[in-house]
């Protein structure tokens, strides 16, 4: 079957389009042998007949959708431009995907935006992974550059190249970063940190902006990082080739010189920088041409601090720092000066001596400047044997300035090139194998191309040469490996072009020929290319211009260049006149006569070891001997091109090829016309050419037979593969060239997949066609069946019903009678009833008619007599009043007579008092004052206490007055009814008047009262309403303030994570630093060869150190001598002055002085407890005494002054001196009670006393209460650590009980503790630390051994914090009186070390596995079926397989790593809390690296695998379900792997499917569900991929939630929880109750 058969109708095609390049179209009918057209139909809807020709041919066939957005170019079935095109389109814009394979090469789009891809997250993520099984990325290809090193022993290389513009130094940024990450090691110096710093320096000095890129490399480099035997950097080496050194003194429009120049200027107002004399960069010559001197986003100041810092990391001084940079000012300085031109029609010139920027330049440098304005404008010539002095014109003048600039330049760069190279050179070992990067210009084309644009092109002729040839044999390596018969594959060979360029006679031997002419020209040297390959015979590779006799035009293998000849000679003489060279190495600056000393002619740039450069030009002098001898630049870069290369074909290549997507530098915008251009240029089409003349697809047997079995025919046989397969294809393609065997694999030619897949797809459609057929067959019968039933059904019920109906009805009609006659009954019943309770009715009506009427007169009569009791009250109460108004008002004027004698008598004393006050002045006059006051006020007393009594007779006489009076007016009118029995008229009138007023008033009232209560029921609503409102809002208060509350908590609990976590971090760095710094000492060691030196040990050294990081080990005494000072001086006056501490002589005098007892002080052994307890006895002792003086002193003036008062009072006192003497007397008061206050602080610090003298017994009786200890001596510690700890057996050390060597250890400590020997017991507790430490060393790798020590590190811990703790004393736990402070806190950070180093064993052995176990592998049977997808079938060329076990992957190795590390801390019962922590940290790496894995690989992103992932997390699950330890935080470890396994499983359509998504991933990212939806490529043709309609749906919904999420894709595996080590008081220890081995040799410890 032949190709053209695939052009069917449906089938996609790609045709020609002048803005796209090329678009895609379908075919409308099917294509005949003959046609002369093909009706086709455009994306957008148009119709089109596309003409069939015998040069044109049939368009290209479009690959399937299922390959849409492959990984690899070479694995689409149709290799082709516009397929290639296509796939790179889709992955940038739709997946934004900016890496994609090519065989082996590696596309790199530029994004022209940050990306979260280059993290450290996912470094760890492709360490140690297989290229084929990983997305495409840069450090893909660096992994297997440095695994291919590791495993065969031989050296790499990386080619980066593209245009400018492309993201080559990026590239090559991040491949080194890559390569400082995984091969820097902890024991190692800092090597990579200056591989990675060399960086932002050569970024500084050799790139520049043009119109494509804002940071340009101007140079080439080729950087090889050098390795040691196990896989770490011990070294590098950079190699430069040609320097843009034009660019110092010529930029184009809106471009810039180096970055450096704009970097110092920007820098100018630092302290440091106005020795340069620097400007802004508008006002330098050199660096004002192309009028863009700022790039946008870039912060030139900024960007010199990272460069200097880069210089200080590579061991550059600040003072070298500082003359480079006054050579570079210098540089901007020369292009300032100003030449003048002189003479005749300005064959002359000069320099102003005063002229500033040469004075500037001339300081700068330390030369001479009146020399120097000489030798700018004049040359020296050599005439015979005379030398001959000549001006220059302004011209040529300004010339050679600016080839001294570019020299200056070129020499700098050198030098810098030379001393990155010293900082990065291996000082000790030999470099096993090395990587070389190689960061190259691309193919370069401008409206006009100089002599740059020559090189750089040749060096690209020759790149693509050496990329075409290695393409070529690896595809005849792999056929040979498969026994395939070989054919010369023809491919495009650039050879004649570059014979052209370096051949004999070619354009370099040319032009340096000409360059060796005394009066060599561009014309001439064009001249010489037309005679040589335009006349005679000319070259298919050559070409002149019509229009011009200055330029050439050469036909690359990208395109076709047209070269101007002008300044091509003298960029490649790149001369400078020897005079100021000479004034130059004559400079009083050292690093300036060092670069401008005499050069070596030799231009061999690339022997190891010497200069990493090319020689920058040439010296032109007077001697015209030696020009001969000079080397040109194009000759120079020949010979460095050819070592280059020797180089590249001596290593394996690795290629990565930068792809420019826009000329606008927008990110992720795609313009195809300037994409096919530069995969043109590249190569990239040339290699998908190579491989399409070949076999392109290629399958494994198994792939073969699982993928095309449905095709077939007879018996299957699993065992004989080959056989089946050759078989099948026999009777499949009938063509044999169409196809080929090989020992392992398929091969097929261009297209004859996708024929084998249309073969597949009509067979398994013919196939669903017969399946459908029995199937709706089935469904006929079944439904017959159904509709059968449900008719008898129906009939069945139909005649019950009726006969139900009829039963019915007669059951009605007798019902019917019933109801009539019950009804007539009820009616008639009714009536009477209703008659009868009328009657009932009207009866009750007119009998309460007529009681009513009897109440109504009873009640007026009543009403009658009630308001003539009440008016016969109103009068006699009237009566009373007046009569008690009459009484009053004769009192009021008795008393006011009474005053007015009091007032009269009271002026006359008050005028002798005045009198008196005249006369007597003093404290007499205050004290008679305040007597005659206190006798005023005891007259007065007096005289209201008889105006009192007086009153109060008055009153009682006229209250009996008025009784009497009151007992007539009763009398009275009990006899007045008698004398007139009946009432008149008028009488009657007034009593019915006032009724009726009582009766208005009475109404009024009650309407009063009626409004009153309304308006209580409003205020009581009003206040309810007012009351809930205050409740809810003191509710809402309440829940504000605990919100408040618990969220404060939560952020104080996170700080407290946070800084644990960080001290924890620091710790285990501390330890890193600990070793590199052991390994470096041990290194040392070896290379000194001095057997009698020994190096101190690593743990006795902690001992004169730090112990923590965090917490230094300089101790302060309890209570410092401020705090003394302080409160000693609590008094007014101290009876003594304050002197410096002294411990012994001033205490005991002090104490002596204020009678302190010393015996509970000398009782105590500690030092600083006794002098602490002593202190506070002489403060309280100072404070008692000084308070008691305070208080008698006040208690006797208090005294005094009250005498005083109750004194005779002789002398009167004045107001104002009764005042102040209140006055004293209350501060006295207040005084006093400020002394009551001290006094009962006082007695609480007598109390303290007590307490303190309580809980400081003499420990001689308790010595001898405490039993059970250990002693250990002095001379026997070393051999109780070595026994005990460092040469303990595993075998016997396990079968132990847990924690007994650290109860054993306190034991001893404690026993050296109560015997008062302190320093013992700190050296104990250190040589245990030191010892431990040393078996965690010993046992690194070792989970039991590990475990058993962070049981008895926390158990250690547990005891001396039980022991420590003042406030538990009890006859069981006595504290210690030992200050090991120090020791706690060591052992707390060794718990961490050995917490650390137990997870770091598990995860050390979990990190292999974890990929395979818990995404490869297959627990569930059956789901790896026969359809998986095309793609996943050929590996990457060039990509070996990952080397493994033969063991099937499985949760089982997983399982079992948990399982001995569950095992290892529960044997040694360690909390359960610790567990869970330990077990949490597991978990979060088990999840991390299988999400981060499964976010970088499209082939895991399916459905059967996401279901066999959620399998695999549920067996994780029950496995730490079995085992208690499925803790909240482990359970939210597994939460995102969790939700990653069911976004691969559920249903991704429609709006509704997004929805669901958006709600239930909600412990992934926004990036993170992104991607996978991007990846999720279907497991066969039956599922569907998601639409990017759906993954545009859901990133919408993604936005609004998304509540400041960081972009960051990957999870941080090296994540590290901080750990919290639980307190578990410990039992009652004593050695009888220990079960002691004799394995441990203990016995010369002595029982106590």
């Amino acid at each position: 079957m032949m190709t053209t058969e695939l052009y069917t109708k449906g089938a996609c095609v790609w045709v020609p389009d002048p803005e796209e390049v090329w678009v895609s179209a379908s075919l409308l009918r099917d294509f005949s042998c003959g046609d002369a057209h093909l009706l086709l139909q455009l994306s957008d809807g148009r119709e089109v007949q596309y003409p069939v020709s015998p040069k044109s041919g049939l368009p290209p066939l479009g690959n399937p959708d299922i390959l849409e957005g492959e990984n690899d170019l070479t694995a689409l079935s149709f290799l082709h431009e516009p397929a290639v095109l296509h796939n790179l389109r889709v992955r940038f814009l739709d997946y934004s995907s900016i890496y994609t394979y090519c065989g082996i090469v590696l596309l790199a789009i530029n994004p022209y935006e940050e990306l979260p891809i280059y993290g450290e997250e996912v470094i760890d993520a492709y360490s140690g992974q297989d290229m084929a099984d990983m997305e495409p990325h840069i450090f893909s290809l660096a992994e297997e550059a440095y695994r291919t090193m590791t495993r065969e022993q031989k050296n790499q290389s990386i080619i980066i190249s593209g245009e400018s513009g492309s993201g080559k130094t990026v590239s090559a940024k991040f491949t080194m970063r890559y390569f400082a990450v995984v091969g820097g090691a902890a024991q190692q110096t800092s090597v990579e940190e200056r591989v990675l710093a060399s960086n932002p320096i050569m970024e500084a000095v050799g790139n520049a902006k043009t119109t494509r890129n804002d940071n340009s490399s101007r140079f080439g480099k080729y950087i090889e990082i050098g390795f040691g035997s196990h896989g770490n950097i011990i070294g590098a080496n950079m190699r430069t080739y040609l320097l843009e050194k034009s660019r110092v003194v010529f930029q184009a429009p809106d471009e810039r010189n180096y970055h450096i120049f704009y970097q110092l200027c920007a820098s100018r107002h630092l302290p440091e920088m106005r020795v340069l004399k620097l400007d802004a960069a508008e006002n330098f010559h050199y660096t004002n041409q192309g009028g863009a001197t700022q790039i946008p986003g870039t912060d030139d100041a900024v960007d010199l601090e990272r460069t200097r810092s880069a210089f200080t990391i590579l061991g550059v001084r600040s003072d070298q720092q500082m003359e480079l940079f006054q050579i570079l000012a210098a540089i901007l300085h020369l292009g300032n000066i100003n030449i003048q031109a002189s003479g005749r029609g300005g064959d002359r010139s000069y320099i102003d001596v005063e002229d500033r920027s040469l004075a500037v330049f001339s300081k700068l440098l330390g030369v001479e400047r009146a020399q120097m304005a000489h030798w700018l404008c004049h040359r020296r010539l050599a005439v015979g044997t005379e030398m001959l002095v000549k001006p220059m014109s302004g011209q040529q003048a300004g010339e050679a300035r600016d080839a001294l600039a570019k020299h200056m330049y070129g020499q700098l760069f050198t030098w810098i090139v030379q001393r990155l190279n010293t900082a990065l050179r291996v000082q000790r070992e030999k470099p096993k194998s090395f990587i070389g990067v190689l960061d190259i210009y691309g193919f370069e084309t401008f409206d006009r191309n100089s002599f740059e644009q020559f090189c750089i092109n040749y060096a690209n002729e020759k790149l693509q040469q050496q990329f075409n040839l290695h393409v070529f044999q690896l595809e005849q390596e792999e056929y040979e490996r498969e026994g395939l018969p070989w054919n010369r594959i023809e491919f495009s060979d650039n050879q004649p072009c570059i014979a052209l360029i370096e051949g004999p006679l070619g354009l370099l031997d040319l032009l340096d020929e000409e360059c060796r002419m005394p009066k060599g020209s561009d014309e001439n040297w064009a001249q010489k290319l037309y005679d040589q390959h335009h006349n005679h015979g000319p070259r298919p590779h050559f070409q002149k211009p019509r229009m011009s006799n200055t330029a050439f035009i050469i036909l690359h293998f990208a395109d076709t260049v047209q070269y101007e000849c002008d300044g091509f000679l003298e960029k490649n003489r790149d001369t400078v006149f020897e005079e100021p060279i000479n004034i130059l190495r004559a400079s009083q600056s050292e690093l300036v006569a060092e670069l401008f000393q005499q050069e070596p002619t030799e231009g061999a740039l690339s022997q190891p070891g010497m200069k990493s450069s090319l020689p920058n030009g040439s010296l032109r002098s007077g001697k015209r001997a030696h020009r001969e001898h000079k080397l040109t630049v194009g000759f120079q870069f020949r010979q460095s091109l050819h070592l280059l290369m020797e180089t590249l074909n001596s290593t394996t290549p690795h290629y990565v090829r930068c792809i420019k997507p826009n000329d606008l530098k927008q990110p992720f915008l795609f313009d195809p016309k300037r994409a096919v251009q530069q995969l043109r240029a590249c190569g990239v089409l040339e290699t998908i050419r190579i491989s399409a003349a070949g076999y392109p697809s290629r399958w494994t047997y198994p792939e073969f037979f699982n993928r095309y079995r449905v095709l077939l025919r007879g018996p299957l046989n699993q065992d004989q593969l080959q056989a089946s397969c050759h078989q099948a294809l026999s009777a499949l393609i009938p063509d044999p060239d169409q196809y080929c065997l090989g020992k392992s694999k398929v091969f097929f030619r261009a297209g004859q997949v996708a024929l084998l897949e249309k073969l597949r797809a009509e067979r398994l459609r013919a196939a669903g066609v017969i399946i459908q057929s029995w199937v709706r067959g089935w469904l006929g019968r079944r439904r017959y069946q159904r509709v059968r039933w449900a008719t008898l059904t129906l009939q069945r019920y139909a005649r019950g019903g009726l006969a139900r109906r009829l039963a019915h009805t007669l059951r009605l009609t007798r019902a019917a009678l019933v109801i009539q006659k019950t009804y007539r009954m009820v009616s008639v019943r009714q009536m009477y009833l209703v008659i009868r309770q009328a009657a009932i009715t009207i009866q009750a009506l007119v009998r309460g008619t007529l009681a009513r009427r009897t109440y109504r007169r009873l009640l007026a009569e009543r009403a009658a007599v009630v308001l003539q009791a009440g008016v016969r009250g109103w009068l006699a109460r009237r009566a009373y009043r007046r009569l008690r108004a009459a009484t009053l008002l004769v009192q009021c004027c008795v008393r006011r007579r009474a005053a007015r004698r009091e007032l009269l008598k009271l002026r006359a004393e008050a005028r002798s008092v005045e009198r008196y006050r005249e006369l007597n002045k003093g404290m007499e006059v205050k004290l008679m004052q305040l007597q005659l006051r206190a006798d005023q006020q005891a007259r007065e007393s007096a005289v209201l206490r008889e105006t009192l009594h007086a009153e109060r007779e008055s009153h009682a006489a006229e209250l009996a007055r008025l009784r009497g009076a009151l007992l007539k007016i009763e009398a009275q009118l009990q006899q007045q009814p008698q004398v007139t029995p009946a009432l008149t008229e008028r009488e009657e009138e007034n009593r019915r008047r006032t009724e009726e007023r009582a009766a208005q008033e009475i109404s009024r009232l009650t309407q009063e009262v009626q409004v009153l209560s309304s308006e209580k029921r409003t205020l009581e609503e009003e206040r309810e309403t007012l009351c809930a409102r205050l409740l809810e809002q003191e509710r809402v208060r309440e829940e504000c303030i605990a919100m408040s509350v618990a969220q404060a908590g939560e952020g104080l609990r996170a700080e407290l994570e946070e800084e644990r976590r960080r001290y924890q971090g620091l710790l285990r760095e501390f330890t890193r630093l600990e070793q590199r710094y052991e390994n470096l000492c041990e290194m040392s060691t070896l290379a000194e060869h001095a057997r009698g030196h020994r190096r101190t040990d690593s743990a006795q050294s902690l001992v004169l150190e730090p112990l923590s990081p965090l917490s230094p080990s300089t101790g302060f005494p309890p209570f410092s001598l401020t705090e003394d000072e302080r409160r000693i001086s609590v008094a007014s006056s101290p009876p003594c002055e304050s002197k410096p501490w002294n411990p012994d002589t001033p205490l005991n005098a002090l104490m002596g002085m204020m009678g302190v007892a010393k015996d509970g002080a000398e009782r105590m052994k500690g030092e600083d407890l006794r002098h602490a307890y002593d202190a506070v006895r002489v403060a309280n002792k100072f404070l008692e005494a000084q308070l008691l003086s305070q208080r008698s002193q006040w208690e006797e003036e208090l005294s005094v002054l009250r005498q005083r008062v109750r004194a005779p009072r002789e002398v009167p006192l004045t107001h104002s001196d009764s005042h102040d003497l209140m006055e004293q007397v209350d501060v006295g008061e207040q005084e006093c009670r400020r002394l009551r206050r001290e006094l009962r602080e006082l007695r609480h610090t007598v109390t303290l006393r007590k307490a303190l003298t309580h809980t400081a017994p003499p420990p001689q009786p308790k010595r001898a209460e405490l039993t059970g200890l250990l002693e250990c001596k002095k001379r026997d510690e070393a051999k109780l650590m070595k026994n005990l700890i460092t040469e303990l057996r595993v075998d016997s050390a396990l079968s132990m009980t847990p924690g007994l060597m650290a109860s054993l250890l306190f034991l001893c400590v404690r026993q050296a503790d109560c015997s008062g020997d302190e320093t013992r017991a700190r050296s104990l507790c250190t040589a245990a630390i030191a010892a431990i430490k040393g078996a965690l060393k010993k046992h690194c790798n070792d989970v039991d051994m590990t475990a058993l020590w962070l049981k008895n590190v926390c158990l250690l811990t547990d005891l001396l914090t039980q022991h420590s703790d003042s406030s538990s004393v009890s006859e069981e736990f006595i504290p210690l009186t030992s200050d090991l402070s120090d020791q706690h806190r060591a052992l707390r950070d060794l718990a961490i070390q050995a917490y650390q180093q137990l997870l770091s064993i598990t995860e050390s052995r979990l990190q292999p596995i974890i990929v395979p176990s818990m995404l490869e592998s297959e627990m569930i049977p059956g789901l790896g079926g026969s359809g998986g997808k095309l793609s996943g079938t050929r590996k990457r060329a060039g990509s070996d397989a990952r080397t493994g076990t033969s063991e099937t992957p499985s949760m089982v190795p997983v399982l079992r790593e948990l399982g001995a590390l569950h095992t290892a801390l529960s044997r040694q019962a360690l909390p359960l809390s610790l567990l869970e922590q330990a077990f949490r940290q597991i978990t979060h790496l088990l999840a991390s690296t299988a999400l981060n894995s499964l976010l970088l690989r499209k082939d895991i992103c399916s459905w059967n695998r996401g279901l066999q992932i959620r399998y695999n997390v549920s067996l994780l699950e029950e496995w730490l379900r079995g085992r208690g330890l499925q803790s909240e935080d482990a359970v939210a470890s597994l939460e995102p792997l969790i939700q990653a396994a069911q976004l691969l499983q559920v249903s991704k359509k429609s709006d509704a499917d997004a929805n669901a998504l958006v709600q239930t991933c909600t412990a992934l990212s926004n990036q993170q569900i992104v991607k996978i939806l991007t990846l999720y490529t279907p497991h066969s043709d039956l599922e569907e991929r998601v639409t990017l309609n759906f993954i545009r749906a859901v990133q919408g919904l993604l936005k609004e939630r998304s509540d400041g999420q960081t972009r960051q894709l990957l999870l941080d595996v090296r994540r590290v929880f901080p750990v919290t080590f639980p307190y578990v008081p410990p039992p009652p220890l004593s050695v009888d109750l220990l079960d002691i081995p004799d394995s441990l040799k203990i016995s010369f410890l002595r029982r106590v």
